[in-house]
């Protein structure tokens, strides 16, 4: 495994970060003390106003179980016409990849700072998640979708009316070889302003 000291340069670590599925990750995962120190690394994120509008909630495999029942539970109440469905999807996200981390954006709401920047930082924060896992020779998968938007799972994980789950971040070593994705050509997300025309 690669481990922190192995990445050569900030460089290299930026241009091989990519995402694992997390239903492929396999042990072993970070040990406390590791997502400790990724978790802090995380945190030196821009933040106007030094507020840290954000938290890190680590969900262990102890409380997976318990993680499949909410989410079940908040998709029953949800979608009610889902009796007798087949739920094994919400189980199998639950339990997948040996750690996760879940954020959830905390604006201050009476700071002087605007709540979009609050939410810009916590993305950032995000980012750096997923970067210091893999400086610490992890792969990382930000996932969102349902279970972030639902407001009992939010509330749950301590989330008020103005606050989000940015994502679950599930973490752990990769179970296969992680194949490159294209990537978008800078000329096509480029631009040089010329300054005219005003």
């Amino acid at each position: 495994m690669t481990q922190f000291n192995d990445i050569t340069s900030p460089l290299t670590l930026l241009a091989t970060r990519r995402s694992g599925k997390a239903r492929d990750m396999i042990a072993p995962g970070p040990d406390s003390a590791t997502i400790e120190k990724i978790v802090a690394l995380a945190a030196r994120t821009p933040d106007h106003g030094k507020l840290a509008p954000w938290r890190f909630i680590h969900v262990p495999q102890s409380a997976r179980d318990a993680l499949s029942a909410l989410l079940r539970r908040a998709y029953g109440a949800e979608f009610p016409r889902a009796v007798g469905q087949d739920l094994s999807p919400l189980d199998q996200f639950a339990r997948q990849a040996p750690e996760l981390i879940i954020l959830l954006s905390k604006p201050v709401t009476d700071a002087k700072i605007a709540r979009h920047e609050q939410y810009l930082s916590a993305g950032a924060a995000a980012m750096n998640l997923i970067h210091a896992a893999h400086a610490h020779g992890f792969v990382a998968n930000w996932l969102t979708g349902w279970a972030a938007e639902n407001r009992e799972i939010v509330a749950a994980f301590g989330g008020g009316a103005d606050d989000k789950i940015i994502g679950y971040f599930f973490i752990g070593s990769p179970g296969k070889a992680l194949e490159e994705r294209p990537r978008p050509q800078f000329s096509d997300i480029f631009q040089t302003w010329p300054g005219e025309g005003l």
